[in-house]
């Protein structure tokens, strides 16, 4: 099992983002995404494996899609209980379900830096029910604003995804400081629907570092789907996949999680 010195010590061997601008850097910021696949697959198996996996990494802000409450089974909500197991962090959640409904499904943000404000948004077309949250949170005196969500499944749904991705920008405007946006896109990086983003951001995890964000064990062809986009103001120090060994019987998620270091430049 990966212990954190191991993990650090695989950070620090792992290259920089080729093509990003070098500058005087400031505080750093880990962040991670990790689409948690609901309850399906045990999850009373499953999560002290996504627990595990998620204190591994030691990220100051994690994007969690697919997280799911239902008082009809007695599941609390999984990022509630996800940041109770960790501790230390706060919880943003968002859903296309009303507030006090018996079962909720959506999108949260675990936050351990302290939260300025934060925001959430049902996102174009509504009928495919996806989210996107924002927090603004503060790093050593600095507004970083990070986004989470969940676009559209298809493979032949790029033109929604490129829907949904115009409406979060046009939501988001123009940028105060360093935003990040993060979660699962259901897209590689060439995917027209993402093109809005990777248009403006850059990928933390370079092209080709990774075979899969998506577990190969549950089905799954290889395709890397989840990402980081950082924009200006950060350095990307090291980015990589994990959740994809260390456990049996089997993995934390039909996901593996993306977790980038980050640097804030001057």
């Amino acid at each position: 099992m990966i212990d954190r010195r191991s993990l650090l010590s695989a950070f620090a061997a792992a290259a920089a983002v080729p093509g990003l601008v070098r500058a005087q850097t400031g505080p750093e910021l880990t962040v991670a995404t990790f689409n948690i696949w609901h309850d399906r697959g045990d999850w009373a198996l499953r999560g002290p494996m996504v627990a595990e996996t998620l204190s591994r990494l030691d990220a100051d802000v994690i994007g969690l899609q697919e997280v799911l409450q239902d008082a009809a089974t007695g599941l609390v909500n999984q990022a509630e209980s996800l940041a109770e197991a960790l501790g230390g962090y706060q919880v943003l959640f968002s859903s296309t379900d009303a507030a006090g409904a018996p079962r909720r499904y959506g999108n949260a943000i675990l936050s351990r830096r302290p939260i300025l404000s934060s925001d959430q948004i049902l996102l174009d077309p509504r009928d495919d029910f996806r989210t996107a949250l924002r927090a603004m949170i503060d790093v050593d005196g600095r507004p970083v604003e990070v986004v989470n969500t969940h676009l559209h499944h298809t493979r032949e749904g790029a033109a929604i995804r490129a829907r949904q991705t115009e409406h979060l920008l046009e939501w988001l405007g123009p940028p105060a400081g360093p935003r990040l946006i993060m979660g699962d896109f259901n897209a590689e990086l060439d995917d027209p629907g993402l093109a809005p983003l990777t248009s403006r951001f850059a990928s933390a995890l370079p092209r080709g570092a990774a075979a899969t964000t998506l577990n190969p064990a549950d089905g799954h062809e290889s395709r890397v789907i989840d990402h980081i986009f950082v924009g200006e103001g950060f350095r990307v120090e090291t980015a990589a996949v994990t959740g994809d060994t260390g456990f049996t019987p089997r993995l934390p998620s039909d996901h593996f999680a993306v977790v980038a270091r980050l640097s804030l430049t001057s």
